[in-house]
């Protein structure tokens, strides 16, 4: 009896500590890491040494020029989402940097208005600047900002590299299970694009999509003539060809021979891996992942940093045979 009493006395009070803790751990929402109670980062924009990069920016119709930090800092800002593990952000700041250095490499700068060296849209990377991420994000920009920020310091200056040149750092959304290899999509084959296995993109929540588009639609964007009375017994297209990473290579319906990414193009369609099923009039077409699929998955990356891997290994896993190395070390002029 006197055992029991005394491990009432020594057991009830940790229990009604622990338990309250516990349910607090996993049922609490959760908020992103950031950095160490009171440590302040310092801005990108302070960091010495800086290239300056020409921004054009295409609301305002104006270029500015920003330190090289600030607008990789940008960059990711946009393309990447804030609450994505650190790692990922990592990775995605190396691309950004290593994109806009090739192009600063290249000095071709024709498809940008008034000396400017970069967009700031899709067709190049997409750049926000501070202003702008604070109306995005309202009363989430300071954790967010600093989330993308430690991202950029502490890959500061870093890029990829192949054969101690920039590589083309492209990068995509939503693979459907395997990244695309270059040459399938491009026609040109690029060594260190090729394709790998990203069974992390599952959970994307654009994975999995369908869009119904009319037949007249098709039809029309298409320049084919589609026979619905043979299409209702399931011969109105014939996949010739798929990829290495599973996708559409070439097409034919109707009359014509397509590749999946001209399919993709003419139809808008999420992914080149997708199949189509005829309703009435309609054409569905089911896809799985989001974008060209060439070179890093955005997603992929995420969920390899979920698995514990270091932004290093998630940059040389999506793009093969490459190396680390300062910027400055492979800049010209």
């Amino acid at each position: 009896m006197r055992r029991y009493l005394l491990f009432l006395f020594i057991a009830l009070p940790l229990l009604v500590v622990a338990v309250p803790a516990t349910l607090v751990y996993y049922f609490s929402p959760a908020t992103p890491p950031v950095q160490p109670a009171g440590k302040s980062l310092a801005s990108p924009a302070s960091l010495p040494n800086q290239i300056p990069v020409k921004v054009y920016r295409s609301e305002k119709k104006v270029v500015e020029t920003v330190p090289l930090e600030s607008y990789v800092e940008g960059v990711v800002a946009a393309e990447m989402p804030a609450d994505f593990e650190l790692e990922a952000l990592k990775a995605q700041a190396m691309a950004a940097r290593t994109y806009i250095i090739r192009r600063i490499n290249a000095n071709d700068f024709s498809d940008v208005p008034d000396g400017g060296q970069v967009l700031d849209t899709v067709k190049h990377q997409v750049y926000l600047d501070e202003e702008q991420r604070k109306q995005n994000w309202g009363d989430q920009f300071e954790w967010k900002n600093a989330r993308i920020r430690q991202a950029v310091l502490e890959t500061a200056g870093m890029i990829l590299t192949y054969q101690g040149d920039p590589i083309d750092a492209t990068f995509f959304s939503t693979s459907n299970g395997f990244t695309e290899d270059a040459s399938e999509y491009w026609q040109q084959p690029i060594p260190y694009l090729r394709s790998v296995a990203s069974p992390w993109d599952v959970n994307s929540p654009r994975y999995e999509e369908s869009k119904p588009i009319s037949v007249a639609e098709v039809e029309q964007k298409l320049g084919v003539k589609l026979d619905l009375a043979a299409a209702r017994q399931g011969g109105w297209y014939q996949v010739i060809q798929r990829t290495a990473g599973n996708r559409i290579g070439k097409i034919q319906i109707g009359n014509k021979e397509f590749t999946g990414r001209q399919i993709r193009e003419k139809l808008g369609l999420n992914s080149s891996a997708f199949t189509m099923e005829l309703r009435g009039n309609t054409i569905v077409f089911h896809t799985r992942g989001y974008g060209h699929g060439v070179g890093m998955s955005q997603w992929g990356a995420n969920g390899m940093a979920k698995a514990g891997k270091k932004a290093e290994e998630i940059v040389k896993y999506f793009y093969q045979g490459i190396a680390l190395q300062n910027y400055q070390q492979a800049v010209k002029g």
